[in-house]
């Protein structure tokens, strides 16, 4: 006889459902939830946000991937397609994880109760630990990784894409943390309150919103939290002016907590909408989105914070990028040889080593400079008429600015020669101060497959921010949808005095978004954008060093007159002295050769100072006289005395009293 099909989460329709769990209905009240399960583990062995959040990471992503399967069982059963769920009975969520329907109207697809297993290890305390850490973690470890036999440690021929994420989510996670069998279950009984059956789609985009605001704790408990964080309102800004298209290929070499990949998603699946082919969601969720992460904690996070945005199979490598050496690079395999659209923050301050050195053109253990390096070549090129790949990526100021080593240089003449850095946005300090990265740092735009000719530079380094006041997307000139905002809903501290300024009453604001589509224009300069002829300024470097280099060319030849005059002085066995004043004429040439060749260098290194310097900065200078500012000076004197002697005579102090308690301070 034929079972009834199951709904959603395993309950025949033709039963009267057990009572469903709590409906989460706002941004507010989901948050406050995941809030009190983070308050269970805190009590429990998982003090900091290091701990609780890969916690809680496991068990979030278990039971949104139980929910995802009973939807994607009840589709196949619906048009009679078989369907090969990734976990089996008893390791599934609704098995061991899942509170006891004790009616039994929610079956699992065997026909059991749901919350069967959780049931069967209450009999004794420690079974449920035992189990987890004993029976339920090596199985998921082994779903992409062989455990035994000789290819043990070796990927998993016969795991499907969905197995291998799970599996590499799983890895990090050796036992349960949370130290009381108490506490865990509640927390399980609250996290099965998560269900995709009620949470809509609105309410489950902002579930990993919840999530990334987690991580953004994680970011702030970690000295060096800026590798894990980047604020999600940079992100989106980075997003929206590149706006990659569907079919388009997104990659981020050190993806971190997967913040960049997250925002492109939701980016183009809202392009997309409602009404998007199954061939668009496919080509979306299994072959855009691609990236690399190097930390053993932050890479499982990365995968259950994408699949929780909707990336049912993440493409992401396990590994040193720099260095090229993988740790698991299953998930990687179908990753094309380059790639449309590069979004990243590369770590502020790291250094490598020679193994990832070697790697590259210039060598440096700058790892800012490292990663440039690999996104120019991981850009693809242009091809059949269309533009190369574009990359938005985050560099601090140091990187733009510095012209004293040769690595540094050269990386950015590779970048000015290779392509078109169209746009170059100045943060201001403080963005990444919430994740422990207090950095100044910019913005860069460019496109693979033309020359620099000028950049477009835009200046937010005016703006205050800190932890209570981040930036957020409408510094930028943009609404939470996108929409370029009207004046009246721009920050004050963005636009701050400029509609006082003469000239400026009846002009709209010049906002990045108002201004981004204009930009390499005049129209797009103001007071706080302005463009760069970076071809004139390589023309005056040029010339500058032209003398410069004819002086080398000169000294270099004397030089030569000079080697060939030794030699014959030394076949005629010249007297000593005539050798040495020769020689020492040629130590003289050769150094004078070599201080015009630096002299040249220098100006040529200058021209690659990218940093961005406003030159319609409003500086306010004191125009008063040497006699106005003594003037003052003087009264400041006369409010001091005048201060003291209101103090003495509270204190009943004699002026000689009080002249000796200052000198002596007793």
């Amino acid at each position: 006889m034929a079972r009834p099909k199951k709904n959603a989460e395993g309950a025949t329709p033709n039963k009267k459902a057990a009572k469903a769990p709590k409906t989460i209905a706002s941004n507010q009240s989901l948050s406050s939830f995941v809030k009190s399960i983070c308050d269970i583990m805190r009590r429990s062995n998982c003090a900091s946000a290091l701990q609780y959040v890969p916690e809680l990471t496991w068990v979030l992503f278990l039971r949104i991937l139980d929910a995802q399967e009973a939807r994607e069982r009840e589709a196949a059963e619906a048009v009679g397609r078989p369907y090969a769920p990734a976990l089996r009975e008893p390791y599934r969520w609704q098995d061991w994880a899942a509170p006891l329907d004790t009616q039994g109207k929610s079956l699992t697809p065997e026909g059991r109760p749901v919350g069967w297993k959780r049931e069967a290890l209450k009999a004794k305390v420690g079974d449920l630990f035992a189990f987890i850490n004993k029976e339920l973690l090596p199985y998921l470890h082994g779903l992409d990784i062989v455990r035994e036999g000789p290819n043990a440690g070796q990927p998993n021929p016969s795991a499907s894409p969905k197995q291998r994420v799970i599996g590499r989510i799983m890895t990090a996670v050796e036992r349960v943390r949370v130290d009381s069998e108490t506490d865990f279950a509640n927390i399980l009984d609250l996290v099965h309150q998560i269900s995709i059956d009620h949470i809509d789609d609105q309410h489950f985009f902002t579930l990993s919103q919840v999530y990334e605001d987690l991580l953004l704790k994680m970011g702030e408990k970690n000295s060096d939290g800026g590798q894990f964080f980047t604020p999600r309102e940079v992100v989106r800004a980075m997003v929206r002016t590149l706006a990659p298209q569907p079919g388009e290929t997104v990659y981020d070499p050190c993806c971190g907590t997967g913040g960049f990949l997250a925002q492109a998603y939701d980016y183009l699946a809202r392009n997309l909408g409602s009404n998007a082919s199954a061939t668009d969601l496919e080509r979306l969720k299994h072959d855009t989105f691609f990236g690399r992460e190097k930390e053993n904690l932050v890479f499982p996070i990365a995968l259950a914070n994408l699949v929780l945005h909707g990336i049912d199979q993440p493409n992401l490598w396990h590994g040193n990028t720099l260095s090229g050496a993988p740790t698991y690079d299953a998930l990687f395999e179908q990753a094309p040889a380059t790639f449309d659209v590069v979004l990243t923050n590369p770590p502020f301050g790291g250094k490598e080593g020679k193994d990832a050195q070697k790697n590259y053109s210039f060598e440096t253990s700058s790892t800012q400079v490292l990663f440039l390096q690999h996104i120019l070549s991981e850009l693809k090129a242009p091809m059949d008429g269309k533009p190369g790949g574009r990359c938005a990526v985050v560099l601090d100021e140091g990187l733009l600015f510095r012209t004293n080593e040769s690595a540094f240089v050269e990386t950015k003449r590779k970048l000015l020669d290779e392509c078109e850095l169209w746009c170059i946005v100045s943060l201001p300090g403080g963005v990444f101060s919430t994740a422990g990265a207090g950095v100044k740092t910019n913005l860069l735009f460019f496109t693979k497959g033309k020359k620099t000719e000028r950049i477009w530079y835009y200046d937010l380094s005016h703006i205050k921010v800190g932890k209570k006041t981040p930036i957020t997307l409408a510094h930028f000139g943009w609404g939470p949808g996108f929409n370029v905002l009207d004046d009246a809903a721009l920050p004050a501290t963005l636009v701050g005095d400029w509609r006082e300024q003469e000239g400026n009453a009846d002009q709209p604001f010049p906002s990045f978004a108002r201004l981004l589509a204009q930009r390499g224009t005049p129209a797009a300069e103001s007071d706080f954008s302005w463009l760069v002829d970076f071809t004139a300024r390589r023309t005056k470097a040029r010339e500058a060093m032209a003398p410069h280099l004819a002086d080398v060319e000169r000294l270099k030849t004397e030089a030569v007159i000079l080697k060939d005059k030794i030699a014959v002085l030394k076949k005629s066995r010249a007297d000593d002295n005539t050798l040495a004043e020769c020689r020492e004429q040629l130590l003289t040439v050769e150094k004078a050769a070599r201080d015009s060749q630096a002299a040249a260098d220098t100006i040529d290194a200058a021209s690659f100072d990218l940093k961005a310097v406003n030159p319609r900065a409003r500086v306010e200078r004191d125009v008063r006289s040497p006699g106005e500012i003594l003037n003052v000076i003087a009264q400041h004197g006369r409010t001091v005395d005048a201060a003291l002697a209101r103090l003495r005579l509270n204190l009943g102090l004699s002026a000689s009293e009080a002249l000796t308690v200052s000198t002596t301070g007793t």
